[in-house]
């Protein structure tokens, strides 16, 4: 049986609501639920599919389900690890579901999806970590709809090349992994088995077989120096990312890591110019922005 576990007290939670102030009105989310939005909602319900979208609370469910469009989260819904971010559920996980490649596929062929974002729980209860689960779905996905290009968002696998091989040859067009913060935070800010340096190195494989593209993703509201962003901007770079996104972190419950700050709509502005002008070909930013928002348009829009 799963469960789950958080790492802080709540007295400690209580006095951290209030770190950053009240919400500002550019984080305020209309919450549409279409006709659109209703059809997403049942067939992914019909093939018993996660979502990260409900999972981790992404304020974009709305949007993007009204669009017919939703990122998979495969390998169950508990995560081995205990990021203090993340509302995705920390405990002992349940065995792989062996039907899910094929269930995945089936929602993204009923869906009628040009682009399919699949990403996953951390699995260190598995020998490979679920790099050939992951595999085996970008592979579904292309035998059932050939026509639809896959993105994945993968976690380290602990860094094996073996792993991070096994992903890559199923083919996927984007291979994401998120640094998530600065150097400084990681520690403080993901599980002690994530670290800034295994991540760059996993991006920098991914990068070298030249065989895929890849991108990142930071969280910013987490008491970032502004000379930190810039550094972890060079140091993707330097490990051949090609597509950022850059999103305000916003705290998902009391029991999770409180917002230090709101970053204002005009500076995500200017850290994506900043980013563009550093070499990455596509860069999303903005206090709504997550990893795997308008995904498809991103990769469009970014050199092989």
């Amino acid at each position: 049986m799963s469960s789950t576990h958080h790492r802080f007290a709540a007295p400690q939670a209580q006095s951290w609501r209030k770190a950053a102030g009240r919400k500002p009105e550019w984080l305020k989310v209309q919450l549409p639920q279409d006709a659109a939005f209703a059809e997403v909602d049942a067939i992914l319900a019909k093939v018993r599919l996660s979502t990260v979208c409900r999972a981790a609370r992404c304020p974009n469910q709305s949007e993007c389900w009204s669009s017919r469009t939703a990122t998979f989260l495969i390998m169950g819904d508990v995560c081995t690890r205990a990021c203090r971010f993340c509302h995705v559920a920390t405990g002992h996980p349940q065995p792989l579901d062996p039907e899910e490649p094929a269930h995945v596929a089936e929602a993204v062929k009923a869906l009628g999806l040009r682009y399919a974002v699949i990403t996953s729980v951390d699995r260190d209860d598995l020998p490979d970590g679920g790099a050939s689960h992951c595999a085996e779905v970008v592979r579904a996905i292309r035998r059932a709809s050939p026509e639809t290009a896959v993105e994945i968002l993968i976690p380290d696998f602990g860094g094996s090349a073996s792993a991070l091989n096994a992903v890559v040859e199923a083919e996927p067009l984007v291979v994401g992994h998120n640094l998530e913060t600065v150097a400084r935070l990681t520690p403080s800010v993901r599980d002690r088995r994530a670290s800034y340096a295994q991540s760059l190195d996993v991006l920098r494989a991914l990068s070298a077989s030249g065989r895929v593209r890849t991108k990142s993703s930071l969280m910013l509201g987490l008491g970032e120096a502004r000379d930190e962003v810039l550094s972890a901007m060079n140091d993707l770079r330097e490990a051949g990312v090609s597509i950022l996104t850059l999103g305000q972190y916003l705290q998902p419950s009391p029991w999770h890591l409180p917002v230090e700050r709101y970053v204002p709509p005009a500076e995500f502005a200017e850290l994506r110019s900043i980013a563009l002008d550093k070499g990455f070909t596509s860069v999303t930013a903005g206090p709504l922005v997550r990893s795997s928002y308008r995904a498809g348009e991103c990769t469009e829009h970014a050199s092989p």
